[in-house]
């Protein structure tokens, strides 16, 4: 087989955020110059500043911008690039982009065209692997589903990342699901063709990483677990997976079954490059394939880990017609990644947007690269301190990954560091990962994708500091913010906080946390020996503006303090608290009318459920914004009467907009 050599000197990423900055960092130790694309939305983007050039897209949206293959193919004639990774996302498994990149005269950091057009309809697909002995799930049609067939999953056949997925479990709620899961497939991926397949209540979502060269050479890297899951996007990924470590152990032989048949489905399609295949199994063994992904996944680190390999730069190789050594290098260890978002899960999952004002996670040891030996923790982050997050893209922020020789060692590592991590401005899933992580059946290895509905996502949600901890870290914010009133005060600024010639009520303040409203009342008597309701046997050590030392019952412990405006944010090795600081008197102009749905993030208005004059039950939905690439249901509150419906398809909201009002109070009629 005669394979042509092409050399690579720049390489443009069409993408943004994490995934840019990671192929860069193998771009750059390759010693290929690097050419970064942004939106406006993105001008000040950490990518754009790395980048050696970086090219304007107008715009915001991602249709306007990065998903304009027309663009981006002339922003890297601009650049003098000669090459062009996609990343994951947008426009990575677009088979028409991949083609103009090429007859362009650029080469394609991916699979050939014709394995990306095979793979790219998962209905066909299915039927291609199906042929090559790989097991299925046998597709359905959403227009024939039966009783007898639920539950079903409805799919979007053009696209990924949990866009366009919804689980049915009643006929009744098919025909509006279906509405819903096509709209948000057209949405993210151009096309709105969905369909169904059996759901797997309790399914383990298992994947085998795939790297191909031109020369027929095709490895099974290693095997991912990515069963906890969000609305069908993965949460925590690693590998190995503990299902095929037990299983195994017990002479199953899985992992060789797994990876044949992965193999055999990259070969099916002649493939090249990086890619992933993707196998819902049971907790017998069996396994069906899902779908193939033919780019880089965002769980790639905790491959790289395990293995050592640079996958990115083995794209790099692969792509210019560099030949894979005939084995890939054995697995060592246990590694474990997190998604860390700005989003609510206690909320729904609500996506969150504004200003992360700071960013640290303690003990890392690498970004981006692979360590030439196995070791602790690395951080693949899209962000820095002062990166604003809006609302046009995922909303996710970094990935943190940890490697240990075992897999309890790993995720304690991974736990720690999170749980010691100093993230301020935005909501972020943190503590539901921390929990995870310390779950029991997590460390046990029983981790299918019902994880959040049988361990109840309420009780993983809840703040790690929270009840006496997140009480005790209101003090220390209140006894903070008076040392800096004092540090400020241009009189008597060495009298301490509250200071009177004689005993005098004690100093108030109120913060609000996500889940308690705390009213702070302490007066410090001599030694400084708190009065105080929060806590009992507490005594003031130290309080500056930045840093407070209590001792309580004894325990001498130590909170850092940062404000920003009226948020305050307390880390401890308790745990890290967020408040808002509430003002004495309240602006009669902020007040809403009762009855007042408020748009909960800033997003685009895509349907109606309700018209002005309807009556509604709670929970009825009145419409439907989309925002971070998600789309949101926003309900009645109560039954009433929809009397106020301020906002039409298409429009764009803030958060805080009142988008209606529902009247609990007028019967419809009346």
């Amino acid at each position: 087989m005669t394979v042509t050599t092409t050399a690579v000197t720049s390489v443009l990423v069409a993408n943004r955020g994490e995934i840019a900055r990671r192929v860069f960092a193998s771009a750059r130790a390759a010693g290929i110059a690097t050419v970064a694309v942004y939106s406006d939305a993105d001008a000040d983007s950490p990518h754009v500043r790395e980048a050696d050039v970086a090219v304007r897209l107008p715009g915001n949206a991602a249709a306007d911008t990065y998903l304009r293959g027309e663009k981006i193919i002339a922003a890297a004639h601009a650049a003098g690039a000669d090459a062009i990774h996609p990343g994951y996302g947008f426009l990575s498994e677009n088979a028409e982009f991949a083609k103009a990149v090429q007859d362009a005269g650029l080469t394609w950091i991916g699979p050939p065209v014709k394995s990306i057009e095979l793979m790219g309809s998962k209905v066909e697909s299915k039927k291609m692997m199906d042929a090559a002995g790989v097991p299925v799930l046998a597709e359905l049609d959403p227009g024939q589903v039966t009783e007898a067939d639920l539950p079903v999953l409805i799919k979007a056949s053009a696209g990924g990342g949990g866009r366009g997925m919804r689980v049915v479990r009643t006929l009744a709620d098919l025909p509006g699901q279906i509405e819903g899961a096509a709209a948000e497939a057209l949405s993210a991926f151009g096309d709105a063709t969905v369909f169904c397949e059996r759901y797997l209540e309790t399914g383990r979502h298992i994947e085998v990483q795939v790297m191909a060269d031109a020369h027929g050479t095709v490895w099974a890297v290693g095997e991912r677990e990515c069963s906890i899951q969000r609305r069908h996007q993965k949460v925590v990924e690693e590998a190995p997976s503990p299902l095929v470590e037990k299983l195994d152990a017990e002479g199953a032989g899985m992992r060789d079954k797994l990876f044949q048949a992965a193999v055999d489905a990259a070969a099916a399609i002649g493939y090249e490059g990086a890619g992933t295949v993707e196998f819902l199994a049971d907790e017998k063994g069996g396994f069906y394939f899902l779908e193939m992904n033919t780019r880089l996944q965002v769980e790639h680190p905790v491959t790289e880990l395990t293995t050592g390999l640079d996958l990115v730069d083995l794209q790099l190789q692969v792509a210019q017609g560099i030949a894979l050594p005939a084995q890939p290098p054995a697995s060592r260890g246990y590694a474990i990644e997190v998604r860390l978002y700005a989003e609510d899960p206690a909320q729904e999952w609500q996506p969150q947007s504004g200003t992360v004002h700071r960013i640290d996670i303690p003990g890392v040891d690498t970004e981006f690269t692979v360590p030439a030996a196995p070791r602790g923790l690395r951080l693949d982050s899209g962000i820095v301190d002062g990166s604003v997050v809006g609302v046009f893209y995922d909303p996710m922020l970094a990935k943190v990954i940890a490697w240990a020789p075992t897999r309890r060692a790993a995720a304690a590592r991974l736990a720690t560091a999170l749980a010691q991590a100093k993230i301020h401005g935005l909501v972020t899933n943190r503590d539901l990962l921390v929990n995870v992580l310390r779950h029991p059946a997590f460390l046990s290895g029983d981790t299918d994708t019902a994880f959040f509905d049988r361990h109840g996502l309420e009780a993983l949600a809840a703040p790690v500091a929270s009840g006496d901890s997140e009480r005790v870290s209101a003090l220390a914010a209140a006894l903070a913010t008076a040392a800096a009133n004092r540090q400020a005060a241009r009189v008597v600024g060495r009298a301490p906080s509250g200071w009177r010639n004689v005993p005098s009520q004690r100093q108030r303040k109120v913060f609000e946390s996500a889940t308690a409203t705390h009213e702070v009342d302490y007066r410090i008597l001599r030694g400084g020996v708190l009065d105080t309701d929060v806590v009992d046997d507490v005594e003031l050590v130290s309080a500056t503006p930045q840093s407070v030392v209590l001792t309580v019952g004894g325990l001498t412990r130590r909170f850092a303090v940062a404000r920003y405006g009226d948020l305050v944010c307390v880390d401890s090795a308790a745990g890290a608290s967020a408040f808002r600081a509430v003002p004495r008197f309240v602006d009669p102009s902020t007040v809403v009318a009762a009855g007042s749905l408020i748009a909960p993030m800033p997003g685009t208005v895509v349907r109606l459920g309700a018209s002005v004059g309807d009556h509604v039950t709670a929970g009825t939905p009145i419409l439907w914004l989309e925002a971070m690439k998600m789309e949101h249901t926003i309900t009645a509150p109560a039954d009433g009467v929809l009397t106020e419906l301020n906002v039409a398809v298409g429009r764009q909201v803030d958060v805080g907009t009142v988008l209606a009002i529902v009247d609990d109070t007028t019967e419809a009629g009346e």
